[in-house]
């Protein structure tokens, strides 16, 4: 696991990296902060070198400190180790223990689709759009029955009798304190999506609003239609989907002895004595892709999304020079916080992630327009409450209605499920010693409720200022090519602390993509590894270098749409997957779960037995 970081590297990077921090921070804050002082003396182009310095190094150096030298790892630790080795025995071990197909396969996979977008780029636009455009059309009945079905099983635990279920036994105890927990789970499985997303997606309804919603656009009404669309793309619904596949996992690693992997939810159908099979191996296979096509393509969006911050800052365009140098500074710090393991690197940097966002969140409600975010966010919440079961069977009734149905709702629940394999693995990782009910009150209520007030709150300030005329930031939007990323600056600058809002803005882009990328790193390198071993530090640091590569020539071969609709294809295999967990946990509890009582009924009893005691 690497929990004493004795390393020669990482001391030597501790040496470096604080006084890099000190000095890169100094000269940030002052250009942020005090502008006048710092004048011509930094260029344009150098605050993206600083600024990454700044955020890169106090990251990485907060990763690479070492842990209690007492400290015995726990299970969850264990499940998720890093083997740490010497230079020649890391690389030797890396060529034995990689799995050939789950390894092998997906890199190949990548080589072809750039060689592709390299030598036949058209046809390669044109053959994935197609296929994305057949998936989230034709088979927009399937992602919409598996996500309510998830949503259903984790309503079902968490009044049902198998909620109480322990994981790992009556006497194991949770590795973490629950709100280590809930903040490892919740910025492993968001990401930065949730950062740009917040203040833009309720004004693209607002602007174009759903077919099927009676409201003029930029109206009034299509205000609240606008915001409850955002809460159910961003809200329970999505959310199900990690529990879908997170809790299955947990409950035949700690309860049958499968091991971490997300092939061990064919278990009650294939026995755990048979998971290296072709099938298991094409769930894990399908994991792998899906995880790396996804965080490739997210560590893609948000460095532009980033680099847009620098350019309305500072009105400085990097273009793609830019971009490659966030993503290969953004590489350095995820790559070192999952070497360093669960206990170190990723637990601190979410603790990070979670402090920024109830900072900013908190500064942000004390200069927005808080009657109108208020006002607006009740009608909202109630109107998902109202809407919620039929926005849940909504598939279109119309070509236009189909059209935005499969472009926004179907789209997202196959990005969602897409993202589950690996945010599933590392819920169920967590999870030894919690009980079932407090998994999914933490996997689907807690992160749902935190998702939907940062919705609430950031979407109901940019409609405000938008419905106001106060801030065209539509305008800005299609300004910059349409781009959402663009959405939040406008914002901030008509607040008051907006240059405070601005620089933790910034650090949330940088430090929500951290916090996915480190996990997802470390769940491939566990998926990759033959089953018998962990993975060693070279196998980490070999598949977050292949996360890096991937997200790079995304840049340079201008395939990042291409690169996302291929991994929201990845969605609709495990759409399946998710119906198989599903129906396979349904008949694991009916076999070995029976007798147990559900909330509601020892409530009933209780009551019951209170009646006779005083008759």
């Amino acid at each position: 696991m690497g929990l004493q970081g004795v390393g020669v590297v990482e001391r030597l990077l501790r040496k470096l990296l604080g006084p890099l921090c000190v000095l890169s921070g100094v000269i940030v804050v002052s250009g942020f902060f005090f502008p006048e002082l710092v004048g011509e003396t930094v260029s344009g182009r150098a605050w993206l070198v600083v600024s990454l310095l700044f955020f890169g190094s106090g990251l990485t150096y907060l990763a690479v400190l070492p842990a209690d030298a007492d400290a015995e790892p726990t299970e969850a630790q264990l499940l998720l180790s890093v083997r740490h080795r010497s230079i020649a025995d890391t690389v030797g071990a890396f060529c034995a223990r990689q799995d050939p197909v789950t390894a092998g396969i997906p890199l190949v996979v990548f080589a072809l689709f750039f060689a592709g977008q390299l030598l036949a780029p058209d046809g390669t636009v044109a053959a994935v759009g197609t296929a994305q455009a057949l998936v989230t059309t034709n088979a927009g009945w399937l992602f919409t029955a598996v996500v309510l079905l998830s949503l259903l099983c984790c309503l079902a635990l968490l009044v049902g009798p198998w909620g109480a279920i322990k994981l790992g036994g009556p006497d194991a105890e949770p590795a973490y304190t629950y709100p280590v927990y809930f903040t490892m789970f919740f910025t492993a499985g968001i990401a930065a999506g949730i950062v740009f997303w917040g203040p833009a997606e309720a004004l693209f309804h607002y602007e174009t609003p759903p077919p099927h919603v009676d409201a003029p656009a930029r109206s009034e009404a299509a205000v609240d239609a606008a915001l409850v669309y955002a809460l159910f793309h961003w809200g329970f619904s999505a959310w199900s989907a990690y529990v879908a596949v997170g809790v299955p996992i947990a409950y035949y690693v700690y309860q049958r002895g499968a091991p971490l992997r997300v092939s061990s939810i064919l278990t009650p159908f294939l026995g755990v004595e048979n998971l290296d099979s072709p099938w298991c191996r094409l769930v894990d296979l399908l994991a792998v892709f899906a995880t790396i096509g996804g965080i490739a393509t997210s560590i893609a969006l948000v460095g532009e999304q980033f680099l847009t911050g620098i350019d309305f800052q500072w009105d400085v365009a990097l273009e793609t020079g830019g971009s490659l140098l966030f993503v290969a500074g953004l590489t350095i710090v995820f790559v070192a916080s999952a070497q360093s393991g669960v206990h170190r690197g990723i637990r601190r940097l979410a603790g990070v992630n979670v402090a920024l966002f109830g900072l900013f969140a908190a500064l942000f409600l004390l200069v927005a327009p808080r009657a109108f975010v208020l006002e607006t966010s009740s009608r909202a919440v109630g109107g998902y409450a109202l809407e919620f079961v039929p926005l849940s069977v909504h598939l279109g009734n119309g070509p236009i209605a189909d059209d935005w149905v499969a472009n926004w709702t179907i789209w997202n629940w196959a990005w969602w499920l897409s993202w589950a394999p690996f945010a599933g693995l590392f819920l169920a990782a967590l999870s030894r010693g919690r009980r079932i009910r407090t998994v999914v009150l933490t996997g689907f209520v807690a992160t749902s409720l935190a998702t939907m007030a940062w919705f609430l709150l950031l979407g109901s300030t940019s409609l405000s200022l938008q419905h106001a005329g106060d801030v065209d930031v539509l305008a800005a939007i299609d300004a910059h090519g349409g781009a959402e990323a663009v959405a939040g600056f406008p914002i901030f600058e008509a607040l008051s602390l907006s240059r405070l809002l601005m620089f933790l803005f910034l650090a949330l882009i940088v430090v929500f993509m951290a916090t996915s990328a480190d996990t997802s790193t470390l769940v491939v390198a566990v998926l990759t590894t033959r089953r018998e071993h962990a993975p060693t530090t070279g196998a980490v640091v070999f598949w977050g270098i292949v996360q890096g590569l991937v997200a790079v020539s995304v840049l340079v071969t201008d395939s990042v749409e291409v690169l996302q609709a291929m991994a929201v294809l990845a969605g609709g295999p495990f759409a399946l997957v998710v119906l198989v967990a599903l129906a396979g946990l349904a008949g694991s509890f009916y076999r070995h779960e029976r007798g147990r009582r559900s909330s509601l009924g020892a409530a009933r009893a209780s009551v019951r037995d209170g009646d006779e005691g005083e008759d």
